[in-house]
C-alpha cells in the first residue's frame, strides 16, 4: 500500500513562519514535521510516499529527494495553485494506483499535524464494500464542535457528541474519479456524500496527535518534544 502526505497548504496562520518555509518543513524536535511522518510510515512498513506541494514546493523536493537518505522511495505531485485536499489527492492518482482498474486503497496523512499513531495498523482496516476509513480524535480546544460521529464503528456527518477528523484516512481511487484533474475540490463533501451511501468507517484514537496550525502550538510541542529527548 503507498501513502501520500498532504504538504501544498498555504499555511496562512502560520505566518511568517511559511512566509520563507513550507509549512511541512517547519521543525519541532529537531527534525521538520514531514520528516516524522516519513519515519512513522517507514516503520509502519509504508516505503512508496507520494508528496503533493504548491508553497515553496521545491524547498521540499530539495531537502528529501528520492527519499533514499530515508530510506524510502519519494514521488511528488506539483500543484502550480494548492487544489484543496481531495483535488490534491485526484491530481496524485496516477502516482498512487498503478493502473486505472486498481481500486486498492492508500494512506493519506496531512502534513502539518504531529502523531505517534501506528498507520500498520491501518493496512488491514478498509472492507471491500467501503470506500474510505477515518481516525477521529477528541475534539481539541481550537475545535470543540468536531467533524463526525462515530457510531458503530461507522462514520456520519450527524450525530451526537461529534469527534474531530485526525487528517489520517485510507481511502480508494474511486472516490474521487469525478474529479477532474488540476481542480480544486474539498474532501468534506466527498465524504459526507460517502457516508449517505454507508460506505465510511472509522475508529477513534486516543494517543498523540497535535494540529500545528499556529506558532505558538508549534513551539509548545517543540518544547514537548525537547524534554523527551
Amino acid at each position: 500500500m503507498k501513502a501520500m502526505i498532504l504538504a501544498a497548504g498555504r499555511g496562512e496562520r502560520m505566518r511568517p513562519l511559511t512566509n520563507f518555509t513550507p509549512k511541512p518543513m517547519l521543525k519541532v524536535g529537531g527534525k521538520p514535521l514531514i520528516v516524522w511522518h516519513i519515519e512513522n510510515l517507514k516503520k509502519a512498513g509504508f516505503s512508496e510516499i507520494v508528496i503533493n506541494h504548491a508553497h515553496l514546493g521545491a524547498q521540499i523536493e530539495d531537502a528529501l529527494g528520492n527519499g533514499q537518505s530515508l530510506g524510502v522511495s519519494i514521488r511528488y505531485s506539483p500543484e502550480k495553485v494548492a487544489l484543496e485536499t481531495a483535488g490534491g489527492i485526484a491530481n496524485a492518482l496516477g502516482l498512487l494506483v498503478n493502473c486505472e482498474a486498481n481500486n486498492e486503497p492508500f494512506l493519506v496523512v496531512n502534513g502539518d499535524i504531529f502523531t505517534d499513531f501506528n498507520f500498520a495498523h491501518l493496512q488491514h482496516s478498509l472492507l471491500p464494500n467501503q470506500s474510505s476509513h477515518l481516525v477521529l480524535i477528541d475534539n481539541p480546544p481550537h475545535h470543540p464542535d468536531g467533524d463526525f460521529a462515530l457510531l458503530a464503528n461507522k462514520v456520519k456527518s450527524e450525530g451526537n457528541s461529534k469527534l474531530t477528523f485526525s487528517g489520517i484516512g485510507l481511502y480508494r481511487p474511486s472516490l474521487f474519479a469525478h474529479i477532474q484533474k488540476n481542480q480544486p475540490a474539498k474532501l468534506a463533501p466527498i465524504l459526507c456524500n460517502a457516508m449517505l451511501e454507508n460506505t465510511v468507517s472509522g475508529e477513534y484514537y486516543q494517543g498523540v496527535w497535535y494540529d500545528i496550525g499556529t506558532p505558538e502550538r508549534l513551539q509548545t510541542l517543540d518544547q514537548i518534544l525537547l524534554v523527551r529527548q
